[in-house]
C-alpha cells in the first residue's frame, strides 16, 4: 500500500489520473494526490499500529470498495491505463477488486477463524 501511494504521488501519477472517472466533481490531480497519501496512511498503519489491526483492515477494505467505482469507470469509458488496452483487460481487472477487499479483511482479522474454547 505504501509503495502504491507513493506510485500516486510520484512516477504513475498520470496513469492513475487516466482512472479518475469523468463524472467524480473533484479535480483529478487532487483525487490521485489523496488517494495516494491515504493509501500510504493505511500502509503505514497496518504495519506500524497491530493493535488497530481490525480497524485498519477494516478501513483498508472500504477503501478498495470507495475506489472500485474508479476501475469501473475505467472499463466502461475504455481508458487505457497501466497497460490496461483492451476492453478485456479492464474486465478480467475488475474481478481482482474484491480480492484485495478479502485480503484486507483478512489482514484485519476479520476471516480468521478462531480456536473454539
Amino acid at each position: 500500500m505504501v509503495g502504491a501511494g507513493v506510485l500516486h504521488l510520484t512516477s504513475q501519477r498520470e496513469e492513475f489520473r487516466a482512472q479518475v472517472p469523468q463524472w467524480l466533481p473533484l479535480d483529478e490531480d487532487f483525487t490521485v494526490l489523496a488517494s495516494g497519501v491515504v493509501e500510504i496512511g493505511l500502509g503505514a498503519a497496518f504495519v506500524a499500529l497491530p493493535r488497530q489491526q481490525r480497524l485498519v483492515g477494516v478501513l483498508l477494505a472500504a477503501f478498495f470498495v470507495a475506489i472500485f467505482p474508479g476501475n469501473i469507470a475505467q472499463y466502461v469509458e475504455g481508458v487505457d491505463a497501466f497497460g490496461l488496452d483492451t476492453d478485456r483487460a479492464r474486465l478480467v481487472r475488475l474481478f481482482f477488486q474484491p480480492v484485495l477487499v478479502l485480503w484486507a479483511l483478512f489482514g484485519g482479522g476479520w476471516l480468521r477463524r478462531t480456536p473454539r474454547d
